[in-house]
């Protein structure tokens, strides 16, 4: 049994390719279309739901590691003009020896290897990345990135800053990832659609005081909701673990929410929350919350928000699983300090006073979801609950059944027309 997962764009062609499958290889084929989370993950859960021992993604993908099951991708093959491709390279990079990094859209992978065979008798020290599907074994050696199901390895002395990065893809997730990670690199992107070919400057900088001004609002919350954005990207539960307990020892309340494809509407309904964090793949979970009523941070933000131990050095993680325990970019929780020993912050934002310290994780927590509580305990959990706190302070708190208390009435005929002008009330003259 074998699941097929396409995205929106492509499900027209799902029921020919899951016949000609079939027939082929005589193993029952599954469509999963209306992915729960982004089209660029495999949805091992919903692939498990029909007994799924492996996945066949099609269309672009993030090349996230899936948990368990083994997963082949097709991307598909857009045209890419190699020609075009690499006068725009020429003219972006006069200096026959300068250092640059090719990355490219997994949809123009297949023609890499013809613009490789272009440029590399020109330029001696360029370097073309390689697609790998989850993770690679054995350890890293050094000089060699392994980020975004790309690997390379650079030989400079000075490392990978030495180097410029030339991306071949139109601007999206994607490349704003890579921009903000590799943000000591001067970027460059040659767009297939348009042939154009342009250096990427000023975005990122922009784009990191925007996140850097996020960091600051987390650690101005007081009530965060950790966002679930995927249930198929490996580690998603221990990050989960390791946000809530960096929550708790930072003094801060938390709340777990999966409600599917974040939105400004569905996040409306958590009035309460004074930031979302979004666990999702490196391309989704920087999402652009400038519509939404509270600011959504990546992990990587909270952490810089809340972990005293770990300091802005210019490197920006996109990939939760880079904060685990056993990664190289992993800080431990310092200890508890006395709040008498605390040394006091001043907020950016509000110019208030607030504590920067980790305190023990509190003796007395919330009562289990299956525990009873009588309707008069409410003021007694507000106390301890923001959630409950807020509902406490709210003159309107949903529909009430009222049994028995409402009137039975017949159907009448109700007013005709529109709410400006009924046809049941006097004009004005």
């Amino acid at each position: 049994q074998v699941a097929l997962q396409f995205p929106d764009e492509l499900l027209a062609d799902a029921v020919e390719v899951a016949a000609r499958m079939e027939a082929a290889t005589g193993a029952q084929m599954y469509v999963l279309g209306d992915t729960t989370y982004g089209s660029c993950c495999v949805d091992e859960v919903a692939a498990e739901h029909v007994g799924a021992e492996a996945v066949l993604h099609y269309g672009p993908a993030c090349l996230s590691p899936c948990r368990q099951l083994p997963v082949l991708h097709i991307f598909g093959q857009q045209p890419l003009d190699v020609g075009r491709c690499t006068e725009a390279f020429r003219e972006l990079y006069p200096e026959r020896q300068s250092r640059v990094v090719v990355l490219s859209d997994v949809v123009y992978a297949h023609a890499m290897g013809e613009l490789e065979q272009q440029l590399c008798p020109e330029y001696p020290n360029i370097i073309f990345s390689r697609l790998v599907c989850g993770d690679p074994p054995g350890p890293t050696v050094p000089g060699e990135e392994r980020k975004f199901g790309r690997q390379f390895s650079v030989e400079a002395a000075g490392g990978l800053q030495d180097y410029a990065m030339f991306y071949v893809g139109a601007e999206g997730l994607a490349l704003t990832s890579f921009m903000l990670t590799w943000n000591r690199c001067p970027f460059s992107s040659f767009n297939p659609v348009t042939g154009c070919g342009r250096r990427e400057t000023l975005n990122v900088n922009r784009a990191l005081m925007r996140r850097l001004y996020l960091v600051e609002r987390a650690r101005d919350a007081g009530v965060v909701g950790i966002l679930v954005g995927t249930l198929g990207v490996a580690g998603y539960l221990t990050v989960l673990q390791h946000l809530r307990e960096l929550l708790c020892r930072a003094g801060k309340r938390s709340y777990t929410l999966a409600v599917g494809k974040p939105n400004p509407a569905k996040l409306a309904n958590f009035l309460e929350v004074d930031i979302f964090v979004l666990v999702a793949c490196a391309q989704n979970s920087l999402l652009d919350s400038s519509d939404f009523y509270r600011p959504v941070v990546t992990p990587f933000e909270l952490e810089l928000a809340c972990n005293p131990a770990r300091e802005w050095t210019g490197n920006y993680l996109t990939d939760f699983r880079d904060l685990l325990p056993g990664a190289c970019a992993h800080v431990e929780l310092p200890p508890a300090v006395p709040a008498a020993e605390a040394v006091p912050d001043v907020s950016l934002i509000t110019g208030k006073m607030r504590a920067t310290n980790l305190c023990d994780p509190p003796a007395s927590q919330l009562p289990p979801s299956t525990a009873l509580a009588c309707r008069d305990q409410t003021r007694a959990l507000a106390e301890i609950s923001p959630a409950a706190s807020f509902l406490e302070s709210r003159s309107w708190r949903g529909l009430e059944q009222q049994l028995g208390q409402t009137p039975i009435s017949k159907a009448v005929q109700g007013r005709r027309g529109i709410a400006i002008a009924y046809e049941d009330e006097g004009c004005e003259q």
